[in-house]
Parts: structure tokens; sequence; C-alpha cells
């Protein structure tokens, strides 16, 4: 009787270790795959703002161009204030992928 039990105990453990490394390669699959999306997401994001950023300072100096040069450069500091935040992400998300 008490064979039976460790025999029993036995293939359970070794059901519990092919269980866990399973959930361990579902979760590096699913870090990896959200580094992919948040580095993704980071590049589209700040591509949008740059782009209406520039849209919007063409429109402005269209309609005042006496004003064009402070336009101009109050443009270029939102791009490269949306180019450091894309930055940012882009390392946090290759931080992600490499913890796992």
């Amino acid at each position: 009787m008490t064979i039976l039990a460790l025999l029993q105990q036995a293939a359970d453990s070794t059901t519990h270790a092919a269980g866990r490394e399973a959930a361990q390669a579902a979760a590096r699959a699913g870090g990896l795959m959200g580094a992919g999306v948040g580095a993704g997401l980071a590049a589209i994001g700040s591509g949008i703002g740059i782009g209406l950023i520039g849209g919007r300072a063409t429109e402005a100096m269209a309609r005042q161009p006496e004003l064009a040069g402070t336009i101009q450069t109050a443009a270029l500091i939102l791009a490269a204030l949306i180019e450091g935040v894309a930055l940012f992400a882009v390392v946090i998300a290759f931080i992600i992928q490499l913890k796992f």
C-alpha cells in the first residue's frame, strides 16, 4: 500500500514539473509578444504625433507667415519631446524583452 502511494506521489511531481515548464514558456512568449507590441505602438504613436504637429504647424505658418520662425521653433521642440517619449517607450519594451 505504501509503494502505491509513493509511486502516485512521484507521478504527480513529474506532472507538476512539466506544467510549470509549460507555464514558464507561455509567460515568456507573452512577455516577448507584449514587448513587440509595445515597441510597435510607441513607434506608431510618435509617427502620428509628429505628423499632426507638422501638418498643424504648416497650416499655422500659412495663416500667419510673420510668426513662421516662432511656430517652427515650437514645432521642433514638440517633435523632440514626442521622440523622447517614444524612445523611452521602446527602451522599456526592450528591457521587458530582456527580462524574459
